[in-house]
């Protein structure tokens, strides 16, 4: 499988954002069987919407501070972030064709 996601610590998470580019983040952890569902489908759709986003993840076991900085309660959740703020976010897994919906909305 391609890694078109790249694996994140809350700091470069936040360089990314303050940067005002458009990043999605997925919030997740090993442990977490829908996360591991939701990984290839993220990363198949990052390679297609590469030209319009960074595709991002950070594991909230080991960054949990950047978890909390966000709210995020529950995993897996999906961020949208553009210039420097959440546009939006999905709790939870989505089939691929839900989670294409989301990101030609959000993105």
């Amino acid at each position: 499988m391609a890694n078109n996601v790249k694996e994140v610590n809350g700091k470069e998470l936040e360089e990314l954002v303050s940067s005002g580019k458009t990043v999605v983040c997925d919030f997740w952890a090993s442990w977490c069987g829908p996360c591991r569902m939701l990984a290839p489908v993220l990363d198949g759709l990052a390679a297609e919407f590469s030209d319009r986003a960074s595709f991002v993840k950070v594991n909230v076991d080991d960054e949990g501070a950047a978890a909390a900085k966000y709210g995020v309660m529950s995993i897996p959740d999906v961020f949208v972030f553009e210039g420097g703020a959440v546009k939006a976010h999905n709790l939870g897994y989505l089939p691929e064709s839900a989670m294409r919906a989301f990101l030609e909305k959000n993105i």
